[in-house]
């Protein structure tokens, strides 16, 4: 297996505190990621025990308050973070993505008393979560979720101390039958967006059980599975937010996530970049390196113009968060651009190494499998140009 090192980023961080975590990060990769991420995804095997070390290391919770266990990052330099991670191996930076899509909801929406209790182990106790809001019927569609929580167990009505109980199936659950919790979406009142709560679900919850995980093209050592409940009884004390907020709260963590795709995909990006650089200046033909021809040098400076374009507007909009100002346009902005240039980027770089692109003895054929991925998770690329075009025109006329 040929996989040439990295070119480091030079990149534009806010403090010094911030590029020493950089160099902690690109150390931790390049001892404990990079060097089987090849093997493992080949192998299919889960890194848990690498989340372990990133939990240990403070990385499972970098853009939360430290008042619960958080690293206190803006979304700025966690992003950053996360690109490095990706560009070793996604299923580690998508991973850390998901674990952060799924905290939103409590760090953003639960008490004081439930974020004292919970967000301590969520963010650095060695747990991982997974969210859980897409459905076999309800992928795009969120609204038209089916899973239903219901009152009803021991201690009266759950706004007074009870339980509900859940049952249905979620689709699409990235750490499906893995993840120590779960953030879940489910139907509490009538049909619509405003019918729907979220839940902070254990992983080891009587009831609940995960299918054969899916069979992917790509990020094979990263379980997607379908999650069932099965009259799972759930304490009203994880309950997150308003009962019928929780469309909302999916929606507000939504934004953030698809930063985290938008910077997972520049990181796939930038990997594929830098083997084409590497092979293009290594391979001979006609007595000289093929770098040097013309048609293959426009090549390499049209991918690394996506690359820079698509981390500037990732940047952007997460400094637009951190500002506290709107971002959710810049975030749907953010990962259309960034996932569609990470897919033109890696079917070139295949491309760049000829025959030896096409083979698994090269990374570039690893990096185009999981390039496709990233225009679909977190909203396909599709419900990303509608979610601008709405920005930009208002919302269409029935």
């Amino acid at each position: 297996m040929t996989e040439y090192g990295p070119r480091p980023v030079d990149r534009r961080l806010p403090t010094e505190e911030a590029r020493d975590l950089l160099t902690l990060v690109r150390e931790l990769v390049e001892r404990e990621i990079r060097p089987t991420a090849a093997e493992q995804e080949e192998a299919g095997r889960f890194p848990r025990e690498t989340f372990a070390l990133l939990s240990e290391s403070g990385l499972l919770s970098l853009p939360y308050d430290e008042e619960f266990g958080g690293g206190g990052q803006p979304y700025e330099v966690y992003l950053q973070v996360l690109e490095e991670l990706a560009a070793a191996r996604l299923t580690v930076g998508l991973g850390v993505s998901v674990h952060t899509l799924a905290c939103h909801a409590l760090a953003g929406f639960g008490t004081k008393e439930q974020r004292a209790e919970h967000l301590p182990d969520m963010l650095g106790g060695g747990l991982l979560g997974a969210y859980c809001l897409s459905e076999p019927a309800a992928g795009s569609d969120a609204a038209s979720l089916t899973t239903r929580a219901t009152r009803g167990g021991g201690g009266g009505e759950a706004g007074s101390g009870g339980h509900w109980t859940l049952n249905g199936t979620k689709a699409w659950t990235t750490h499906g039958g893995v993840a120590d919790f779960y953030t879940v979406l489910a139907r509490t009142g009538g049909s619509g967006a405003h019918g729907i709560t979220a839940f902070l679900v254990p992983g080891d919850a009587e009831g609940l059980s995960a299918a054969v995980p899916e069979r992917k093209m790509g990020m094979k050592g990263s379980p997607t599975a379908q999650l069932h409940f099965d009259n799972v009884r759930i304490p009203d004390a994880r309950r997150i937010g308003d009962e019928g907020q929780g469309f909302t709260i999916a929606l507000s963590a939504l934004d953030s996530g698809r930063l985290g795709i938008a910077a997972c995909a520049v990181g796939v990006a930038q990997a594929a970049l830098d083997e084409a650089l590497a092979y293009t200046a290594e391979r001979r033909q006609f007595g000289r390196p093929i770098a040097d021809f013309q048609g293959l040098r426009f090549m390499l400076a049209d991918m690394a113009t996506q690359i820079e374009a698509g981390r500037a507007l990732y940047l952007g909009a997460a400094r637009l968060r951190d500002a506290g100002l709107p971002f959710s346009k810049e975030a749907a902005m953010s990962k259309l651009f960034c996932t569609d240039a990470a897919m033109r980027v890696t079917t070139d770089a295949v491309q760049l190494l000829g025959g030896y692109g096409y083979t698994m003895d090269f990374p570039a054929e690893r990096y185009m499998r999981e390039a496709k991925v990233l225009q679909i998770v977190e909203g396909t690329n599709q419900i990303q140009r509608m979610v601008i075009a709405r920005h930009l025109a208002g919302p269409e006329t029935r």
